[in-house]
């Protein structure tokens, strides 16, 4: 987090539907620092399996403003914003701590990293890919940067090589 966020509250936007990444451009057009977590999904269309990158947060995105200078209003009436979560009259401020830790998790770009804590014996749900869902149990990992997966499919248990980045733990 640079120090002009560190000053900053983070308030959460609600937008419109299937409008978050209209929402996103012209907040950041304004000016306004924006944080929209994004993982891979994996949907099946026209009989092919397609995978791109989806908001976390269906409907939902963080911004973060200076809330002492009535700034949220400006975000209320931006094209694909509905408005700011609030409780009363002031939108709720999110706390920075969530913020952090939701950066951490989903704010690096690439998602290659095999997933912290995990190892051999592991229980784990297959994110992406034809096996999207699957529960399976890691094997080993390969030193071509594959991981080993041992599956129940049909009756029979499966040995199947993935990408780590496919992995999320149960």
């Amino acid at each position: 987090m640079t120090t002009l966020e560190s000053t900053l509250d983070w308030y959460l936007a609600q937008v419109k539907p299937n409008s978050w990444k209209i929402a996103l451009r012209h907040l950041e057009h304004q000016g306004f620092v924006t944080f929209c977590p994004e993982d891979q999904e994996t949907r099946r269309r026209n009989g092919a399996f397609t995978t791109e990158l989806r908001p976390v947060f269906p409907g939902y995105l963080f911004v973060a403003i200076d809330g002492e200078k009535g700034a949220w209003r400006a975000v209320n009436s931006t094209r694909g914003v509905t408005r700011l979560v609030s409780f009363g009259l002031k939108p709720a401020s999110v706390p920075r701590a969530l913020i952090v830790s939701l950066r951490q998790r989903y704010g690096r770009a690439e998602h290659s990293a095999m997933p912290e804590g995990l190892s051999p014996g592991d229980r784990v749900r297959l994110a992406t890919g034809p096996f999207a869902g699957f529960l399976a149990e890691i094997e080993k990992a390969a030193p071509d940067r594959r991981v080993w997966v041992l599956m129940d499919i049909l009756g029979a248990q499966t040995r199947v090589a993935t990408q780590p980045h496919h992995l999320r733990s149960t």
